[in-house]
């Protein structure tokens, strides 16, 4: 079995972007998104206007929690082999029961991908805001950069 990362979040943070499960890179790096040609670090840092994509990673965190962004997957356990979420296998989903006592101010929860996107119905039935996004993964390749940066920009949309 891989596990994932705890989640990124602090009593203040309003928007949450969940994603499925980290690669062979983020996994590895102990790094939410950190092989080089997931394009989430880049759509960020356009989306807020910050140069997060030449920081550390403690300080990109920290710079997204100051925006009231946080992170999580929705699995937090799964087989695999691969990073691809098709070879996903005996997955275990993270507990949102907790989410309210976690980050209370929490309002919307946005879904890096489609299989991110498949918990969209519980999350909202739980009272969140939610919004589906494209993929940030080298492997989603149906939209260019431009297009998935338009859809992006929803995240901040009745936020900011």
């Amino acid at each position: 079995m891989l596990y994932g990362f705890p989640p990124v979040l602090a009593n203040d943070t309003r928007i949450l972007i969940l994603g499925s499960f980290p690669g062979e890179a983020s996994l590895l790096a102990t790094q939410y998104y950190a092989h080089p040609r997931n394009q989430f670090w880049r759509l960020l840092s356009e989306l807020l206007n910050e140069p997060l994509t030449e920081l550390t990673y403690p300080a990109r965190l920290e710079r997204l929690l100051t925006y009231r962004i946080g992170l999580w997957d929705v699995l937090a356990a799964c087989q695999r082999k691969g990073s691809l979420d098709t070879a996903i296998r005996q997955a275990a989903p993270n507990d949102f029961a907790g989410l309210q006592q976690l980050a209370p101010a929490l309002e919307k929860i946005c879904f890096n991908g489609k299989t991110a996107g498949r918990f969209a119905p519980v999350l909202c039935a739980a009272g969140y805001q939610t919004l589906a996004l494209p993929s940030s993964s080298p492997a989603y390749a149906a939209l260019s950069f431009e297009q998935k940066l338009r859809a992006w920009r929803e995240i901040l949309h009745d936020n900011f």
